[in-house]
């Protein structure tokens, strides 16, 4: 047999390189004709989710959560629709059903309307706090660039207008942000324990 060349020991040296490394980051290693695959698992972090994320992660656990406890299916993207009246029940119960509690005429002259009830109202009111208030400034802040438009002012013009409701804003939403990181913690211990 030949001794090996300066190219093979280099390749030896990175199996056991990845060998190493994938002892320290908990990874896989499969040898297949001379060449090193890895493939990690649980050491890799995922990555790091942004904010409205996080805040839209712990919105969906809570609702999925509050979907099971009814007996009903999350919906998916992806999965065949289910009947009609299994689709309204889901509806209703994600964003309520009846009369519409909270209402917030724009000064564009729309009405934006939400529900109390529901599974939406009740993820609402655990991230944020105050459903209410959120219905209100969220509604607020996500119309500004239409409240510009419809009254011909700029929009730094309108967010000068709008820092009370600005503010009101940022401290729900961090408030739910924490909130969110918080209940997320909590799953992914209880779900590697």
């Amino acid at each position: 047999m030949p001794p090996p060349s300066a190219g093979s020991a280099r390749r030896g040296g990175a199996v056991a390189v990845g060998l190493l490394g994938c002892r320290l980051l908990g990874c896989g290693l499969l040898l297949l004709g001379g060449a090193a695959l890895t493939g990690c698992t649980a050491a890799s972090a995922p990555p790091r989710l942004s904010p409205d994320d996080v805040i839209k992660a712990a919105t969906q656990r809570l609702t999925d959560d509050c979907l099971v406890r009814q007996g009903l299916t999350p919906p998916r993207p992806g999965q065949s629709p289910p009947p009609d009246a299994e689709r309204e029940r889901v509806a209703e119960a994600m964003f309520g059903g009846g009369r519409t509690e909270l209402s917030l005429r724009l000064p564009t002259g729309y009405v934006v309307r939400a529900h109390t009830d529901g599974c939406l109202a009740a993820a609402q009111r655990r991230l944020y706090g105050d459903q209410r208030r959120w219905f209100r400034t969220s509604t607020i802040v996500n119309n500004l660039k239409p409240e510009a438009a419809h009254s011909d002012r700029t929009l730094a013009e309108v967010r000068a207008d709008r820092r009370a409701e600005l503010a009101d804003w940022r401290r729900l939403r961090t408030r739910a942000l924490t909130e969110a990181e918080a209940l997320l913690q909590r799953r992914n211990d209880h779900a590697s324990s």
